[in-house]
Formats: C-alpha cells, structure tokens, sequence
C-alpha cells in the first residue's frame, strides 16, 4: 500500500527527489517496501528494535535518531497523533527538500493533510488503498511549535506521546505492582518494561539486588531513565522475544503487549511468556498481568509446570508461574 502510494507520486504525481543527499525515512514497519527508494541513500529512523533489527537485516542504514541533514525524508504516519506531528516538525526542520507523509486513514491521515495545508505548499494526496501521501517543500516551513515534548502523567511520571500508557499508569500495571509480594530477593527482569512504573514499584521490595529493564522502544527506555534513578537498574533495548540474559533471572515481571501496531496479537503475548520461562533460573518466578480474555492459559502450561491465580479483577487477572520447564529454559 505505502509502496503504491509512493510509486504513483514519483512517477505520475510529480513527487521529485533531490539528485543527492540521503533520504531519511521514519518509523516504517517492518514489511513495509521502500524499493521506490534508492537503497544507497535510505536512512531507516526507528526506535522500535524488532522493526529496526529487520531494517538492518535487509540491509538499510538504520538509527535511532536522526544524523544530521537530509535532502529528502519520508514520514510513515504513526498512529498517534501528538508524535505524528512531532515527526514531521522533525523531519521539516532537517530536510533541505520534500518531506513527504504517508499513513492510512486509521493513522489519522486525513486530519494532519488538513493541519499542514494550513502550514505549507502541500502537493498531492495520492489516494490509493485507504490511504494518502502528500507531500510539501520544508524550505521556509515552521512547524517548531508540533515538536515532541515530554509530558508527565498525574503521578510524575515522564512520558512521551507514543509510548505506552503516556497519559497515566497502566490499570493492569497497577493491579500487579500492588500484588508483587514484598520480598523480592535477588535479580529481576521486567518485561516490556515501557516507560518503568512496574520497575520503579519493585525497587522498593525488599531484597532486589537488580532489575533489568527489557524494552523494545526506544524512546520509552529513554523515559525509563529518567523515572527510574537507581543504581541497580540496568536498562535494556532489546525484543523482548529474542533477549538472552548475562545470566538467569530469580524474578520476571511482565504486563505484555498484546497488540502490534493496530492489530491484536495475543500471540506476542504467548512469546513474552516462552522469553520469560527462558531466562528464569530453575526456581524462579513469573508475576505476570493480562486481560482476562487473552488465551495465556495454554502457553503458561506450555512453559511452566506450576501456574496460581493471584487476584486481579473483572478486567485483568493477576499470574503466577513457576518451575519453568527445561526445554523453554534451553
């Protein structure tokens, strides 16, 4: 779809790219085809690390962040629409040529070709697929008033619009940092640590010597950092799925995603508790919360031979899982 959208423009709708400079291209999703592009001169700007690791894979430049100035830049709209905007006010104040924006209507396309024809020479759309891409010449454009700011959710917290939970801790979060026992002796692991609430209620248990923060975007390990400020914290970016620990954890923690992007994913959930059979030593434990409707059963008895209810409510139950079993160990 991204890929039709961008071959119109290019070749039919005008779109031109400069002759030189590299390309920057945010936040696409692994899947998506960027063979419109000159491969050579694509940088891949994503924070997400299995969409990142898949870039690198296939053999693109790829970062975090942006490094330095672009002759072009293309914004692959993500759904929320603060970040969205700060994307683009990015990409426009790095961008010496287009800046191009691409997403579906269920990004919200719609609305931000509306706000930047109020900012900018806006050409296109492209229509095709339920989608749009428009696109405007960043010369002389000032979007610094959409940059992205960090933001703090009623309890402190730093946040960022995008991340997980930004506006305010999690319910099922909550849920499970009050039912964490008050011993937690040794290392823990926190899994899809977001931006550290679950990690910040551990550290206050007695007997945690670590907690490994274990987060596959970018930018909520950076709001991690700042919400979590203690020595025994060790902050990883990293797919969850593919982690291997310096060495077995006493304690995993885990209020796992069970969504990619917009589709639903339990599946993702199942690979979060078959990660956290893995890491953990033979007499280790899994606290974990999920929504009730979410078929975790199987996997946890897949993964672990003992598995207790430890409360929750009429939305999320509350798990915990021991002795996990040798072959998700390895």
């Amino acid at each position: 779809m991204r890929a039709a959208r961008l071959s119109i423009a290019l070749e039919e709708g005008g779109l031109a790219l400069p002759q030189a400079g590299p390309i920057a291209v945010f936040r696409p999703r692994a899947g998506d085809d960027l063979s419109a592009l000159p491969m050579e001169r694509v940088e891949v700007i994503q924070g997400f690390r299995p969409d990142h690791d898949a870039f690198a894979r296939a053999g693109y430049a790829t970062a975090v962040a942006p490094q330095g100035r672009y002759g072009a830049a293309l914004i692959c709209l993500p759904r929320n629409r603060d970040q969205a905007r700060g994307l683009i006010a990015q990409a426009a104040g790095l961008t010496d040529g287009p800046v191009v924006v691409d997403g579906q209507k269920t990004d919200g396309v719609d609305g931000l070709l509306r706000d930047c024809r109020k900012r900018a020479a806006v050409s296109g759309p492209v229509i095709k697929a339920h989608g749009k891409l428009f696109w405007f010449d960043a010369a002389g454009v000032d979007m610094a008033d959409w940059a992205l700011a960090p933001g703090h959710t009623p309890e402190g917290f730093v946040t960022l619009p995008g991340v997980f939970s930004a506006d305010g801790v999690d319910p099922g979060s909550a849920l499970l940092g009050q039912a964490l026992p008050e011993r937690m002796a040794g290392r823990v692991a926190d899994l899809g640590a977001g931006w550290g609430y679950l990690s910040a209620q551990i550290l206050r248990r007695e007997g945690v010597r670590e907690v490994h923060l274990i987060e596959a975007e970018h930018a909520a390990l950076d709001c991690a950092r700042e919400n979590v400020r203690d020595a025994r914290a060790r902050f990883h970016w990293a797919d969850v799925t593919r982690f291997e620990p310096p060495a077995p954890f006493d304690i995993v923690v885990s209020n796992p995603p069970f969504h990619s992007g917009r589709d639903g994913a339990p599946a993702l959930g199942a690979a979060f508790i078959a990660a956290a059979a893995r890491m953990l030593a033979p007499r280790g434990a899994l606290w974990l919360v999920a929504n009730r409707h979410l078929p975790y059963e199987a996997p946890l008895q897949a993964a672990f031979a003992r598995i207790e209810a430890m409360g929750g409510d009429t939305r999320y139950k509350i798990i915990r899982a021991t002795r996990p079993r040798k072959e998700t160990r390895g």
